[in-house]
């Protein structure tokens, strides 16, 4: 079976574009916008690395979580790329470092993403007061490491595992393997649906204290997925046009796409369902936070139900779309953007009012709070250029860290049963 070669000239462009990334992150540091600047905080720095740290190694969670869920239900269609999806998995473990950072910052009051994190604050508020016991400093740090370590065990279990298949030796297939992934997937399938949400919840959930939605977490894991499918149709299409993974085909490429289709529709239920049954409720604690991104952020609220339902619906609802690489690819890459797009319109708004918020309570008076609403606020009233540059940095160093990854083992698990069954994959696909 082949081997993938990380090849030098693909490592130098890689390394080129984090170095414009890590750029546009240290001027995010120093070009703070003049609304919250007098604060001191470097909001728009954090928030930038907060927003991309959860969204890559949310994708790599997703990703782990669908393998799991792949092993339980037997399926044997996706073996030819499995090798790629545990190298996204792999990606938990820069992704705990990174998340770690940002919980340090919060811990040493270094930043201020979080309402909640500012003791005054807290013991002023009723609301904020009732969430401490889960919205504190320590069960961010902590929490994070124990329940983000915890998912990094069981995807280095998938890997070592199917490494250990391909050393047995075994030319016929042979189920001890599985049997063993298939244990450990049925623990990890649990787990994950309880710690994924508490996770989000804390990450950014809690952005915006006062709110507070049922659908959250299904709508933020459902975003992942989105992300992470197209991202790997992208690199599948990529790898295929360098020569490698010529054993993936068209069949795998359509029903990753009817993965992708039949989520975006989900994703957008969760989006629908969460806005009217909130106005529905009229719960005014919990209808701020739609009214203020439908009245202050229209470009957010209306551009990411546009990105992420209304184009790739009508793209990929024709079947002969999700077998041309190149519709394909371009659908991919809008679901992949239009996601990322999604993470900003969850984080942004609640860190600038954080941010205006603490702002006015230093200054004399008050009376900054909501000024925002009438004016541009670089970085946060929609994705700027630093933005921008941060996300090829963050997209930069996933990718390489992937191929690194991707380089240590055969690219297609040879000694995996279900490996003929992927081989021979086909879609009844109608014209």
């Amino acid at each position: 079976m082949k081997q993938f070669t990380f090849e030098a000239k693909q490592k130098t462009f890689l390394w080129a574009v984090m170095g414009l990334g890590l750029l546009c992150l240290l001027l995010s540091y120093v070009f703070e916008p003049e609304q919250i600047a007098a604060a001191g905080f470097h909001s728009r720095f954090w928030s930038n690395i907060l927003h991309n740290a959860v969204f890559f190694t949310g994708i790599a969670f997703m990703i782990t979580f669908v393998m799991a869920a792949f092993t339980t239900a037997y399926a044997g269609w996706y073996v030819v790329f499995k090798r790629l999806w545990e190298a996204f998995s792999l990606f938990l473990i820069p992704g705990l470092i990174m998340m770690v950072i940002i919980g340090l910052a919060v811990y040493a009051h270094l930043s201020h993403l979080y309402h909640w994190a500012d003791t005054e604050a807290v013991a002023a508020d009723k609301v904020l007061t009732g969430k401490s016991s889960f919205l504190n400093k320590n069960w961010y740090l902590f929490g994070t490491i124990i329940i983000v370590g915890g998912w990094i065990f069981f995807a280095k279990k998938f890997r070592e595992l199917s490494l250990a298949e391909d050393r047995s030796g075994h030319e016929v297939a042979n189920f001890a393997f599985q049997r063993k992934a298939r244990f450990f997937a049925a623990i990890f399938l649990p787990i994950a649906a309880f710690t994924g949400p508490a996770m989000i919840w804390q990450w950014i959930m809690s952005v915006d204290a006062h709110w507070y939605s049922t659908l959250f977490a299904w709508y933020s894991m459902s975003s992942w997925w989105l992300a992470g499918c197209a991202l790997t149709i992208m690199l599948l299409i990529y790898l295929k046009t360098k020569g490698s993974l010529t054993e993936v085909t068209k069949e795998h490429l359509h029903d990753l796409g009817k993965f992708m289709f039949a989520f975006t529709i989900f994703w957008t239920y969760c989006w629908f369902s969460q806005y009217m049954l909130i106005w529905y409720s009229n719960v005014g604690e919990e209808t701020t936070y739609f009214f203020e991104r439908i009245h202050e952020y229209p470009v957010l609220f209306y551009g990411n139900l546009v990105i992420n339902f209304v184009l790739p619906f009508l793209i990929l609802m024709r079947n002969t779309t999700k077998r041309r690489y190149g519709t394909l690819f371009f659908t991919s890459a809008l679901v992949f953007i239009g996601h990322w797009f999604d993470y900003f319109y969850m984080v942004k708004p609640g860190i600038l009012n954080t941010a205006e918020e603490a702002m006015a309570h230093g200054q004399e008076g008050g009376g900054h709070t909501a000024e925002h609403a009438a004016s541009f606020v670089s970085g946060f009233t929609i994705p700027g250029i630093l933005e921008i540059g941060v996300l090829l940095g963050f997209t930069a160093f996933f990718i390489y860290f992937v191929f690194s990854k991707l380089e240590k083992a055969t690219l297609i698990p040879q000694n995996d049963p279900y490996l003929e069954e992927s081989l021979h994959h086909e879609v009844q696909a109608y014209e």
